[in-house]
């Protein structure tokens, strides 16, 4: 069995990427937190255009008929670039609430951990709101309101946000090796240091092996193999921000570096749709 990416997958991916990389690269990510944080329609109408939405909808009712091995392969890439706003529920909502596979919808979703991001920024909220209060968001690109009640979330969306999680753990994984490469200390760049080669490499092993969960899960579409791949990209994600903070020393911990709008992303990520430990018990069960 080949469980190399086709050509085409390969070029979806570099596609995305350069979209994002033209569209919102760390000039825009910076001028999205220092301007508040709200949502660029301007951006989310490019990306319905892009196809981002639409991506799994039949190509008979307007999407691009791809498959969800290519969704996660698209939301990695959202991920890494740290793009706002509730993606994966507007996605999910493509092909059933008008506009928002085009872009032109914004679509939020009651999450079953009883949280609500971007509300007041939402064309539509898919799920009961009533009674929902702000809560102080971690993650200043996340704002955040809370509702009573939980429910069981859609396996998809459990998917696409461990996606994204993969994201941030690879580019905090880049960031760490290039800044490894760069910074001197004694007379030498502290990436050749044994303690500095240890935490890169164990970044690295945390991605790729939360990458593999993700991808396998995609092809399976198993709600108990969906978890465990949730439960591994969330540790990637915290543990390899957590581990680039440490390889970037006092500059890591700036308001300037992007590290910790990574690792506050990942954290956000992580108590919306299937904890750890709800993930930990589905998987535990079906042992």
């Amino acid at each position: 069995m080949d469980f190399r990416l086709s050509e085409d997958q390969r070029d979806l991916r570099r596609g995305v990427r350069d979209l994002l990389d033209g569209r919102f690269g760390r000039a825009a990510l910076r001028a999205a937190v220092d301007g508040g944080g709200g949502l660029d329609r301007g951006l989310w109408k490019e990306l319905g255009e892009a196809g981002l939405f639409a991506l799994r909808l039949p190509e008979a009712e307007g999407g691009v008929g791809l498959g969800l091995p290519e969704a996660v392969l698209v939301f990695e890439e959202t991920g890494r670039a740290l793009v706002p706003g509730p993606l994966v529920a507007t996605h999910m909502a493509a092909g059933a609430v008008e506009g928002a596979a085009e872009g032109r919808t914004v679509v939020t979703e009651v999450s079953p951990e009883g949280l609500v991001p971007w509300l007041d920024a939402a064309d539509v909220v898919r799920g009961d709101a009533t009674g929902a209060v702000p809560v102080r968001s971690v993650d200043p690109l996340t704002p955040l309101h809370r509702v009573p009640g939980t429910g069981d979330p859609a396996p998809e969306a459990v998917l696409l946000t461990a996606a994204e999680q993969v994201g941030t753990a690879a580019w905090c994984t880049a960031a760490a090796v290039a800044y490894a490469g760069q910074r001197e200390q004694f007379g030498q760049v502290i990436g050749g240091f044994q303690a500095v080669k240890h935490l890169c490499a164990g970044m690295l092993v945390r991605t790729e092996l939360a990458r593999a969960a993700v991808h396998a899960a995609a092809v399976t579409a198993d709600p108990v193999e969906i978890a465990g791949a949730k439960l591994l990209a969330d540790e990637a994600a915290v543990a390899n921000a957590r581990d680039c903070l440490q390889v970037h020393g006092g500059m890591g911990f700036t308001w300037e570096a992007d590290v910790h709008l990574h690792l506050k992303r990942a954290w956000v990520r992580a108590a919306l749709v299937l904890p750890g430990d709800r993930a930990a018990e589905e998987v535990a069960a079906a042992l």
